[in-house]
């Protein structure tokens, strides 16, 4: 993926000689150090970016525009102000068409699971940062997309909601096991949450390693477990210095 360069700036290779499969129902999360790329990926999966070369599919399907079938969840939630908790999750089905009784029925089963119930009328300005992101994954699992792309979702958020919106993201995940592609700087948020962690190298961004950690994890991944237990963990202790070493090498040394 190379960007134009502007007022006489060279152009920018962001991302080079990057191929990957990401399994169906797999939890995949990306890390590597800042500018490498890794935002860019996801714009490129959701079909808000078209790389210069080669080509991204979803499924059989080339990805060529944005659609319902690849749901973002932005760092900065981009919520309406002027809508409320109902109408920030309607808001995509109304969108695309949705008829109204499947509408409800969609709200109705995704609110309480969100931990929104008696929150429906209220605006994003009365909620907490935790709240609105609840709110702003539930507009995304509401479509029922094929994949989730998450881009540093909990990055705004303190440490103690963050830890509780990383548990309570496995325990929805588990409803349903979309695809989910999650971009994070949180060496511990990816350890946790993924089947596979990606660690990129800086610019341009290639794929350094590929790490299995359900492998590591064994038959019940740590992330069924409350992220306290998980982190006291000598095998995740050992995987989450694992990957900040291969993230540090690429900071430090280059």
């Amino acid at each position: 993926m190379i960007f134009p360069g502007h007022n006489r700036t060279k152009p920018t290779l962001a991302i080079d000689k990057f191929s990957l499969n990401v399994k169906a129902r797999e939890f995949l999360v990306i890390v590597g150090p800042s500018g490498c790329g890794k935002s860019t990926i996801l714009a490129m999966s959701a079909g808000l970016v078209k790389p210069t070369a080669g080509k991204v599919f979803l499924g059989q399907e080339l990805v060529g525009r944005p659609g319902p079938d690849k749901a973002v969840v932005f760092q900065n939630l981009s919520l309406f102000p002027w809508k409320t908790v109902v109408g920030n999750i309607e808001f995509g089905l109304r969108l695309n068409g949705i008829e109204a009784a499947e509408r409800c029925r969609r709200i109705d089963y995704y609110v309480p699971m969100m931990g929104l119930k008696g929150f429906e009328h209220h605006y994003p300005t009365q909620l907490s940062g935790g709240m609105q992101q609840r709110v702003a994954i539930a507009r995304s699992l509401v479509l029922r997309p094929r994949l989730l792309l998450m881009d540093e979702p909990f990055a705004a958020l303190d440490a103690q909601n963050r830890t509780l919106m990383q548990e309570e993201l496995v325990r929805v995940w588990s409803e349903h096991k979309q695809t989910v592609i999650f971009v994070t700087h949180s060496v511990e948020e990816a350890v946790f949450l993924a089947d596979r962690v990606v660690v990129m190298t800086r610019r341009p961004g290639r794929i350094k390693e590929v790490i299995d950690v359900g492998g590591i994890a064994g038959a019940k991944h740590w992330r069924a477990t409350p992220f306290g237990e998980a982190m006291q963990r000598s095998d995740f202790q050992s995987l989450r210095h694992r990957v900040w070493e291969l993230i540090r090498d690429e900071i430090v040394t280059k």
